[in-house]
Protein backbone atom coordinates (compact mmCIF):
# COMPACT_ATOMS: atom_id res chain seq x y z
CA UNK A 1 0.00 0.00 0.00
CA UNK A 2 1.19 3.52 -0.83
CA UNK A 3 1.00 6.18 1.88
CA UNK A 4 -1.62 8.53 0.42
CA UNK A 5 -0.38 11.41 2.57
CA UNK A 6 2.99 11.13 0.82
CA UNK A 7 1.43 11.66 -2.61
CA UNK A 8 2.05 14.77 -4.64
CA UNK A 9 -0.81 17.22 -3.87
CA UNK A 10 -2.04 17.06 -7.48
CA UNK A 11 -2.17 13.26 -7.35
CA UNK A 12 -3.95 13.37 -4.00
CA UNK A 13 -6.47 15.74 -5.61
CA UNK A 14 -7.38 13.32 -8.41
CA UNK A 15 -7.77 10.46 -5.93
CA UNK A 16 -10.10 12.64 -3.83
CA UNK A 17 -12.10 13.65 -6.89
CA UNK A 18 -12.40 10.02 -8.01
CA UNK A 19 -13.57 8.97 -4.57
CA UNK A 20 -16.13 11.78 -4.51
CA UNK A 21 -17.52 10.82 -7.92
CA UNK A 22 -17.98 7.22 -6.79
CA UNK A 23 -19.79 8.23 -3.61
CA UNK A 24 -21.88 11.02 -5.14
CA UNK A 25 -23.14 8.87 -8.01
CA UNK A 26 -23.48 5.62 -6.08
CA UNK A 27 -21.49 3.71 -8.69
CA UNK A 28 -18.91 0.93 -8.31
CA UNK A 29 -15.98 3.05 -9.52
CA UNK A 30 -14.89 6.66 -9.64
CA UNK A 31 -11.99 7.99 -11.67
CA UNK A 32 -10.18 11.19 -12.48
CA UNK A 33 -7.49 12.08 -14.98
CA UNK A 34 -5.25 15.15 -15.23
CA UNK A 35 -4.29 16.46 -18.66
CA UNK A 36 -1.16 18.25 -19.85
CA UNK A 37 -2.53 21.65 -18.78
CA UNK A 38 -3.51 20.51 -15.29
CA UNK A 39 -7.23 20.27 -16.02
CA UNK A 40 -9.01 17.35 -14.41
CA UNK A 41 -11.84 15.21 -15.71
CA UNK A 42 -13.90 13.18 -13.26
CA UNK A 43 -16.32 10.34 -13.97
CA UNK A 44 -18.13 7.37 -12.53
CA UNK A 45 -18.72 4.03 -14.16
CA UNK A 46 -21.52 3.94 -16.75
CA UNK A 47 -24.01 1.05 -16.89
CA UNK A 48 -26.72 1.44 -19.50
CA UNK A 49 -28.37 -1.36 -21.43
CA UNK A 50 -26.48 -0.30 -24.56
CA UNK A 51 -23.31 1.19 -23.03
CA UNK A 52 -21.00 -0.03 -20.30
CA UNK A 53 -17.84 1.90 -19.50
CA UNK A 54 -15.50 1.81 -16.56
CA UNK A 55 -15.01 5.06 -14.69
CA UNK A 56 -11.45 5.39 -15.97
CA UNK A 57 -12.40 4.91 -19.62
CA UNK A 58 -15.24 7.43 -19.15
CA UNK A 59 -12.83 10.00 -17.66
CA UNK A 60 -10.39 9.47 -20.54
CA UNK A 61 -13.24 9.90 -23.05
CA UNK A 62 -14.27 13.14 -21.32
CA UNK A 63 -10.70 14.43 -21.55
CA UNK A 64 -10.48 13.59 -25.26
CA UNK A 65 -13.88 15.15 -25.94
CA UNK A 66 -12.70 18.34 -24.18
CA UNK A 67 -9.58 18.61 -26.33
CA UNK A 68 -6.89 17.14 -24.06
CA UNK A 69 -3.75 16.21 -25.99
CA UNK A 70 -2.14 14.04 -23.31
CA UNK A 71 -2.47 12.88 -19.71
CA UNK A 72 -0.13 13.44 -16.77
CA UNK A 73 -1.81 11.01 -14.37
CA UNK A 74 -4.94 8.98 -13.68
CA UNK A 75 -6.64 7.63 -10.57
CA UNK A 76 -9.36 5.08 -10.01
CA UNK A 77 -11.21 4.33 -6.78
CA UNK A 78 -12.67 0.84 -6.75
CA UNK A 79 -13.03 -2.39 -4.85
CA UNK A 80 -11.15 -4.17 -7.65
CA UNK A 81 -7.67 -5.44 -6.86
CA UNK A 82 -6.08 -4.28 -10.11
CA UNK A 83 -6.45 -1.90 -13.04
CA UNK A 84 -7.81 -3.72 -16.08
CA UNK A 85 -5.82 -3.91 -19.29
CA UNK A 86 -8.67 -2.06 -21.07
CA UNK A 87 -8.38 0.84 -18.61
CA UNK A 88 -4.60 0.94 -18.89
CA UNK A 89 -4.92 0.91 -22.70
CA UNK A 90 -7.26 3.93 -22.66
CA UNK A 91 -4.81 5.87 -20.48
CA UNK A 92 -1.90 4.72 -22.66
CA UNK A 93 -3.70 5.87 -25.84
CA UNK A 94 -3.81 9.45 -24.60
CA UNK A 95 -1.00 9.65 -22.07
CA UNK A 96 1.60 7.19 -23.23
CA UNK A 97 3.00 4.04 -21.64
CA UNK A 98 4.63 5.82 -18.70
CA UNK A 99 1.51 7.57 -17.42
CA UNK A 100 0.96 6.65 -13.76
CA UNK A 101 -2.38 5.14 -12.76
CA UNK A 102 -3.14 5.31 -9.04
CA UNK A 103 -5.35 2.50 -7.77
CA UNK A 104 -7.16 3.37 -4.55
CA UNK A 105 -9.61 1.49 -2.40
CA UNK A 106 -13.03 2.88 -1.57
CA UNK A 107 -11.50 4.46 1.55
CA UNK A 108 -9.32 6.61 -0.72
CA UNK A 109 -6.06 4.98 0.30
CA UNK A 110 -3.83 4.31 -2.68
CA UNK A 111 -3.01 0.61 -2.83
CA UNK A 112 -0.66 0.70 -5.77
CA UNK A 113 0.54 2.76 -8.71
CA UNK A 114 1.00 1.15 -12.08
CA UNK A 115 1.92 2.60 -15.44
CA UNK A 116 -0.36 2.59 -18.43
CA UNK A 117 2.26 0.64 -20.38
Amino acid sequence: MTDSSALDPEDRKIVTLARSARARNGVPEGAAVRDETGRTYVAGSVELPSLKLSALRTAVAMAVASGAKSLEAAAVVTEAESVTEEDRAAVRDLGGAGTPVLLAGVDGNVRTTVTAG
